[in-house]
């Protein structure tokens, strides 16, 4: 499967790929468990970074498209966003379960816009402008509807609630695992459409740690674990171009055969995850955007469970 997907894997390269999912996982614990690391390390690094990159010492090709920067603002404020639900009594408000339903579907269709763009804009293996080989083909637009059923599938938002420990964790019960993996095959294919010479990296390595922290550390955080890991790599990657380094250098084969696999496995799945709604709102009668749909679950329950709810 490497051989399939990826080039140019050593034992040297494989550590780093351990090394660079273990700092995210355990950043993202240290920052979930207290509020004040939170803040640190999404208020104060990103103005730091951000001088950095601007005043010379930083900086990555990454900066230099779009997507790069709207990618870091978005993801911030879904961090941020969650922050408000999980320490201040905008938690306790129902109409704030909106917002992380509202954040994850744009960063979703910011994705499924970028799917759209590199196959109308890259007909052939071309070096965009942030220094990332990418080639369209067919299977961005296969993506890109995945993409769109993993907005269409999003249900039970009305019943995200903080849990009852000390972290103070955003809880989504209604968000179970088909949910978590059928976003998690879809972004990877993104990544690997889109953002091809970092895939490895901005789409294995930081999905691998959000669904590590979801089932290992803390169950029903998937979104949030996904925010702070996805906001620390953003930054990560604007302020450091980390693959000049000779052990981060696995590198995709681009094969055609590749990236249409992955986007037809992530088509796949998702269509699948969207009829099962489609099934359970038929069966319990019941309305994804006013109810929860998976009460019934045994994922449902144990994520009540491990949180105290």
């Amino acid at each position: 499967m490497m051989g399939f997907l990826y080039e140019g894997l050593t034992i040297e390269s494989f550590l780093a790929l351990v090394a660079f999912i273990a700092v995210f996982l355990f950043l993202n614990e240290i920052s979930r468990r207290s509020k004040t690391v939170s803040l640190l390390m999404f208020v104060l690094l990103p103005v730091l970074l951000a001088l950095g990159i601007f005043f010379g010492p930083l900086g990555s090709p990454t900066g230099k498209t779009w997507f790069g920067w709207v990618k870091v603002v978005s993801a911030l404020i879904g961090v941020y966003g969650f922050l408000l639900i999980r320490f201040t009594k905008l938690g306790t408000k129902k109409f704030a379960a909106i917002f992380p339903a509202a954040i994850l579907s744009i960063n979703i269709a910011e994705a499924v816009f970028r799917e759209l763009e590199i196959f109308a804009t890259y007909k052939t293996l071309t070096v965009d402008a942030g220094g990332i080989v990418v080639q369209g083909g067919p299977w961005n637009i296969l993506n890109a509807i995945a993409g769109v059923f993993t907005i269409i599938t999003l249900t039970g938002f009305v019943g995200i609630r903080v849990s009852k420990d000390k972290s103070r964790d955003m809880i989504w019960p209604d968000m179970t695992w088909p949910y978590v993996i059928g976003y998690t095959l879809w972004n990877y294919a993104y990544v690997y459409n889109c953002i091809s010479t970092r895939s490895l990296y901005a789409g294995f390595g930081i999905l691998t740690a959000a669904i590590i922290a979801e089932y290992f550390f803390k169950r029903g955080a998937w979104l949030q674990h996904r925010a702070q890991i996805l906001s620390l790599y953003a930054m990560f990657s604007l302020s450091v171009d980390f693959q000049t380094a000779s052990f981060f250098q696995v590198l995709p084969t681009y094969s055609p055969g590749a990236l249409m696999s992955l986007s037809i496995v992530s088509f796949v799945f998702n269509l699948g995850v969207f009829f099962f709604m489609v099934y359970t709102m038929r069966q319990k009668k019941a309305n994804p955007i006013r109810q929860e749909l998976y009460r019934h679950t045994d994922a449902y329950k144990k994520t009540l469970t491990a949180n105290g709810l």
